[in-house]
């Protein structure tokens, strides 16, 4: 099957607009607008982040794209959404509203894992928690409405994206619909949506009407039925009496020529077929541009959890841009239809995207306010997008895609040159250079058929695809370069480093912990427990053993006392209470003691989202036989999850106890070396000891710098 390609990102001429030139920011006000010659916007973006002119930015990217194309943009930052009033702001715009959350879904912004509300907020100016309301995208989009009824709508970012389809809400524990029928919109552009965004606004420009718009990859709308000379491929009815077809591994490659047949039941029931599988034979001859399938509607998966788990898989296997067919799925009497996802970007296209003329500061109007998350990335460098890892707690691949979109040597280190001209302070550091993975720059299919074929959840898991370039070279390559830059004396690697690939180049680890690595790294092992980390889809922790021997070997050969901060998640769907005990134990015998960690975060779409909710697992073929997985939902249970990532704060020694009691394991609780918990009357010993020396053992000291002991540092906001 060969790759389908798209036309240049650049291919419109520009807009008539084009004469007004290059804005230094975005307006924000009318006086802006006046002082730039502007009667009015052409397009309106309206953000729940402050506006921040950097390319890690979601709104200055499309705000910048779109004024490259010749088109007046205004920006609309953090309005207060309680009238309609703020949203007048810049007027009316000519063509349509830009809805976006931010760069995180406003309520992941909001409340913690345990839904507790965040005391504050990386993307507002102070960090101030408040200044955006939940569910922002339906709340903008409703005064928007208010606002200029007649304009036309298009939401998109993170929060749009990953609630396209019915999605199940952690927050009010229940499906909820499509986001684009909750706000109203016209569209909703989900993934990177520079195609989409430039497609829509000239098609608009030229006079099209936004609800004749509705071919555009990467894009979902509401039609009213599937569009004449379709083929609908039905994937609904998994509740029929009987089992169901096996699918195809989500981990195993099959070319696009293998068929199966449909196979009779041991038992004699029917066999209900669903898609995607192997084609019959007779389907060979089916045109994917204009075959759709029918996900179990809205009302289906609201109510039934093996409808809900069936329909996740099929959306994670519709998800190569190659071979993805649309998706249409039954909201009442209207139909969610998604477009087949974009075709990536090219190099060349990336280059343009990042080489746009960001200002790489917040907008003046917030003076000397700090913005944390800018703070946090104005140096740092995003030089590919995407990830193949199929991490299943992990949404960025519904976002991004699993194709990686990497940019050139040259753009890279031209913007090092932006950084040490337009960031005010640049002191030669260059805070990181990554994306969503540090180490998968450049890496691909070595096979552009196959790649366009493939229907596999993940490049990595179980092993490694034979088909994956894991040459590490252009990376090392482009870190020597970097370092060699004239004002620059460190380069860092912040993002999370992919180290099962990393282990298949030790050149490039050597690289890395020999120049890049600041006395700490941080990886993810996730767990250390088989039967967990299958339900997440990563490496056994024979790879993290590999690695951390390289690591160990090339610090003593640079000199340096460097240490490995791993990861791990708390109460993830399949784990049981065993696996975390487990995994106190592998802390304890590695003499681990974590801070800061993470619990199971049930964000919408993923993978791990529909295991939490139907208990049941997307990644084997589903019946309502099916395996049912034990997922921690309560608070008690997700509680004693976390208190054994921290088996060694005694605030949790009583809950561990008690628990380990109630699974029969009370030889893990004494006073030796090999026990994970001391027992009541030791604790006692060590207050009354610590109470005379005028101490508490309520929080463990923290470990000086350089021991073994991790005490894990807080993740950085990602880009999108």
């Amino acid at each position: 099957m060969p790759q389908i390609t798209a036309p240049n990102l650049q291919q419109y001429p520009p807009y008539w607009a084009e004469c007004f030139g290059i804005a230094p920011f975005l307006p924000m006000s009318r006086q802006e607008m006046d002082e730039l010659g502007w009667d009015s916007c052409d397009i309106i973006l309206v953000t729940g982040d402050a506006y921040v002119d950097h390319p890690s930015f979601g709104m200055a990217v499309m705000g910048r794209l779109l004024e490259s194309h010749g088109f007046r943009v205004g920006i609309i930052a953090q309005p207060d959404w309680r009238s309609a009033e703020p949203f007048k702001i810049l007027g009316k715009p000519n063509l349509f509203f830009g809805v976006t959350a931010g760069n995180m879904d406003s309520l992941i912004n909001r409340y913690t894992a345990d839904l507790k509300v965040r005391n504050d907020d990386a993307y507002t100016p102070g960090g101030a928690s408040g200044d955006r309301p939940d569910r922002a995208v339906t709340v903008y989009s409703q005064r928007c409405k208010e606002a200029w009824k007649d304009v036309p709508l298009v939401i998109g970012g993170i929060e749009a994206s990953l609630r396209r389809i019915a999605q199940y809400d952690y927050w009010s524990d229940k499906v909820r619909r499509s986001v684009l029928i909750d706000s109203t919109a016209d569209i909703l552009l989900y993934g990177n949506a520079e195609r989409a965004i430039v497609d829509l606004s000239h098609r608009l420009a030229q006079g099209e009407a936004i609800e004749s718009i509705n071919d555009l990859r990467g894009t979902t709308v509401v039609r009213a039925h599937v569009p004449e000379g379709f083929t609908e491929l039905d994937s609904s009815r998994i509740d029929w009496p009987g089992r169901l077809d096996a699918m195809p591994d989500p981990y195993e490659y099959k070319p696009a020529g293998c068929s199966t047949e449909d196979e009779a039941s041991d038992d004699g029931t029917q066999v209900v077929r669903v898609v995607p599988m192997p084609l019959r034979r007779k389907e060979q001859s089916l045109n994917s541009a204009l075959t759709c399938i029918r996900l179990p509607s809205f009302e289906k998966v609201s109510k039934d959890g093996v409808l809900y788990a069936h329909a996740s898989r099929v959306l994670h296997q519709e998800a190569n841009p190659h071979n993805a067919r649309a998706l249409v799925q039954k909201h009442g009497k209207r139909e969610i239809w998604v477009n087949p996802p974009p075709i990536p970007l090219t190099t060349e296209e990336m280059d343009v995207v990042f080489g746009l003329p960001y200002a790489r500061v917040p907008h003046p109007r917030y003076g000397k306010q700090k913005i944390p998350a800018y703070d946090m990335i104005k140096t740092s460098i995003n030089i590919m997008r995407g990830c193949f890892g199929g991490c299943t707690f992990c949404s960025i691949t519904e976002h991004e895609g699993r194709i990686i979109q990497s940019r050139s040597e040259a753009s890279i280190l031209q913007e090092i040159e932006d950084i040490k001209e337009k960031v005010p302070g640049f002191t030669g550091t260059i805070s990181d250079l990554g994306g969503p993975t540090s180490n998968m720059y450049t890496l691909n299919c070595k096979d552009p058929d196959i790649q366009a074929s493939c229907r596999k959840l993940s490049c990595v898991y179980p092993v490694i695809c034979k088909n994956l370039n894991t040459d590490h070279s252009p990376t090392t390559a482009l870190y020597r370069k970097a370092r060699k830059v004239k004002g620059v004396h460190t380069v860092a690697i912040a993002s999370g480093l992919r180290y099962d690939l990393a282990v298949e180049d030790p050149e490039y680890v050597k690289e890395l912990v020999t120049h890049h690595v600041g006395g700490y790294l941080k990886i993810a092992p996730e767990h250390s427990e088989q039967g967990t980390l299958e339900k997440m889809m990563k490496p056994g922790m024979g790879t993290y053993d590999r690695f951390e021997k390289m690591f160990n070997k090339f610090s003593a050969e640079a000199g340096k006392k460097q240490y490995l901060i791993p990861y791990f998640i708390a109460a993830h769907p399949g784990c049981e209470d065993e696996d975390m005990m487990n995994l106190a134990l592998w802390l304890k015998k590695h003499t681990f003691e974590v801070d800061q960690v993470q619990t199971f975060y049930p964000s919408p779409m993923s993978l791990a989202t529909a295991m939490y909710y139907s208990g049941r697992n997307p990644l084997k073929h589903l019946t309502y036989k099916s395996e049912k997985l034990f997922t921690p939902k309560n608070d008690q249970q997700r509680k004693v999850h976390k208190a054994f990532l921290r088996y060694h704060d005694p605030d949790n020694w009583p809950h561990l106890r008690k628990q380990l009691r109630e699974m029969g394991r009370k030889d893990l609780i004494g006073d030796s070396p090999q026990h994970l918990v001391p027992s009541e009357e030791r604790e006692l010993r060590l207050r009354s000891s610590e109470r005379r020396k005028g101490n508490s053992v309520t929080k463990p000291a923290r470990s000086a710098r350089g021991d073994k002991r991790n005490h894990a540092l807080p993740r950085r906001p990602k880009k999108r």
